[in-house]
């Protein structure tokens, strides 16, 4: 009989070995940061590290070692490690403002797609350009003087306590409703906050960001995934900062300015009064766009909508069509997806996959030849396009009279590429996105992309049968087409839509969250299920049988009272 090895208790060894993805090994001693380990690798000087994978759980590089793991490195190149870069810079932004206006408040407002936050002050003169740039200059100071970011657990009632003292009501209200009996302070010199989600090590690895003057704010601005350490150019974008400010008014207006007012307004029963006020404006601005189409409308022939994924496209589309058939103009819907070209003839990207999201993957000569023939009442024959073959054939044929109107909706109906042929005089453009939600308080953003994001989660599991982890999986390669295709042109709109709704992510919490614990653990999926569960803890649960069936939320938690309405039965 063959004798065993010997199996027997024995003391850890002092030294502990992390195993990279490439089959490196590196050890280092027992209790060791991350960060100490990684000192050995070269320089990633054109895509630095700010985080790790441990064991299949995001960790930040501070995190000590106490047992042998894989450990995959985050990168600012990686959406994880942006999201590590961007929140520390919050951070530092915040703890140098406060240090040079500690009787102000500062407040993060909204993204800007070419990479930065647009910032508002209070309580103070919006800044000068000689007070941005002393700003400017103590953020870089205080990267070069490599300050530690010191993250610690207090209990939740002293944490209160804490911003009670500093009169951040809204942080106040927001920790009122957490469950948890504790959170997480960091410390940057003497200046402490909550942040939701992890930080770098140290002020030192923030060295790309600039600020720039914009209205009455300014602008935080920072690098982009594929290019990490460097600035792209920010281009003016007014009609989206009116949209954001549109936004602002509203939700004073109904007095709900963070989570925390949204959740005491839940908890005290009034969440009828903020569905019915929140719809209400939104029907008002869809009301709105009607009208200025039918000012235009002797002129107008095509009404083109565009957007990213999961804005309520759709649902909106339909209520537009509604407003203006009011109005006794009857909108005709052309699909953009039946001019797609044969499939051998798709453009492919850099992968090597066909890149249906490619504008040149439109018979865009058709489109516009069609389309100048309708707006002079021809006969046309539109094209119909079989997925399952890839190929174009003949669709129906019609012929539009006066006082119709084509809507063409798409992701390209802001691009000039798209119908260059027809007069933009007879065009008239609508962005639709999520563009701003409610913030958890001034300090912490809830993005944008993720309300889209969770309502894509939830849309797809009703009626695609996808789970959480499909439509995270494939949210990567959506975003890619957004920000080539979408976002460039969103300032070509005439007028932009705003479909946040103030309370959709208390609305969405009881649908998204049993399918996002679905995600099962080691997958690259867990890691963004995780952090959208954490996130969705903040908001107390909202009925959704207050939410009205023509709402755009419906078109997302189902039962919409428009899925079966057909703008063409009103013709």
């Amino acid at each position: 009989m063959t004798e065993s090895p010997t199996i027997q208790f024995v003391s850890p060894r002092p030294s502990v070995e992390i195993h990279l993805p490439g089959g490196q090994v590196i050890s280092g001693p027992r209790g060791a940061a991350i960060v100490e380990f990684l000192n050995i690798l070269p320089d990633h000087e054109t895509d630095p590290i700010v985080g790790a994978v441990v064991n299949d759980q995001l960790r930040e590089l501070t995190y000590k070692l106490q047992m042998d793991a894989n450990v995959r490195l985050v990168t600012m190149g990686d959406a994880d490690g942006m999201r590590f870069y961007r929140r520390s810079l919050t951070f530092l932004l915040e703890s140098a403002f406060h240090e040079l206006h500690p009787d102000a408040f500062l407040t993060v407002d909204h993204s800007v797609s070419s990479g930065g936050y647009y910032c508002q002050v209070s309580d103070h003169a919006p800044l000068s350009s000689e007070e941005l740039t002393e700003l400017e200059e103590r953020m870089q100071q205080i990267v070069v003087e490599d300050l530690p970011f010191t993250r610690n657990e207090v209990p939740i009632q002293e944490a209160i306590a804490y911003f009670e003292a500093l009169g951040y009501t809204d942080k106040v209200r927001l920790l009122r409703h957490r469950k948890k009996e504790y959170l997480v302070l960091y410390k940057l010199g003497e200046h402490r906050d909550y942040h939701h989600g992890y930080m770098v090590p140290s002020s030192s690895y923030l060295k790309w960001f600039k600020l720039i003057p914009t209205g009455e704010g300014f602008t935080l601005r920072f690098p982009r995934r594929h290019n990490p350490t460097e600035l792209l150019p920010l281009p003016d974008y007014p009609t989206l900062l009116s949209t954001f400010h549109q936004y602002g008014a509203w939700l004073q207006r109904m007095g709900i300015d963070s989570v925390g007012a949204l959740n005491d307004a839940i908890a005290e029963g009034r969440h009828r009064e903020i569905v019915l006020i929140s719809e209400a404006l939104h029907e008002q601005r869809i009301a709105e766009i009607a009208r200025q189409i039918a000012d235009h409308a002797d002129q107008l022939r095509v009404i083109l909508i565009a957007g990213p994924s999961s804005s309520g496209k759709t649902t909106f589309s339909k209520r537009l069509a509604i407003q203006l058939l009011a109005r006794g103009i009857s909108p005709y819907p052309i699909e953009m997806d039946n001019y797609f070209v044969n499939r051998d003839l798709t453009p492919r990207d850099e992968n090597g996959e066909y890149d249906f999201e490619s504008i040149k993957a439109l018979n865009t000569a058709k489109l516009g030849k069609d389309l100048q023939a309708l707006s002079t009442w021809q006969t046309v024959q539109l094209p119909r396009y079989d997925f399952k073959s890839g190929k174009s054939e003949p669709g129906q044929i019609i012929q539009l009279h006066p006082g119709q109107i084509v809507i063409l909706e798409g992701i390209h109906g802001l691009n000039p590429e798209l119908i260059p042929d027809i007069p933009t005089d007879k065009t008239f453009r609508i962005y639709i996105s999520a563009l701003t939600q409610l913030n958890l308080d001034r300090h912490n953003r809830v993005s944008t992309t993720d309300t889209r994001l969770i309502r894509r989660i939830v849309r797809d599991a009703r009626e695609r049968g996808y789970s959480a982890q499909d439509t995270i999986g494939r949210w990567e390669s959506v975003r890619r087409g957004e920000k080539r295709y979408i976002f460039p042109y969103q300032e070509n709109a005439n007028v932009m839509f705003n479909s946040a709704l103030v309370y959709e992510l208390s609305a969405l919490k009881p649908f998204a969250e049993p399918l996002l614990r679905q995600v099962p653990f080691g997958t690259p999926e867990h890691i963004e299920a995780k952090r959208l569960l954490t996130f969705l803890e903040w908001f107390l649960p909202m009925d959704d049988s207050l939410v009205p069936n023509n709402s755009i939320l419906k078109e997302f938690i189902g039962d919409s009272g428009l899925k079966d309405f057909h703008i063409w039965q009103n013709h």
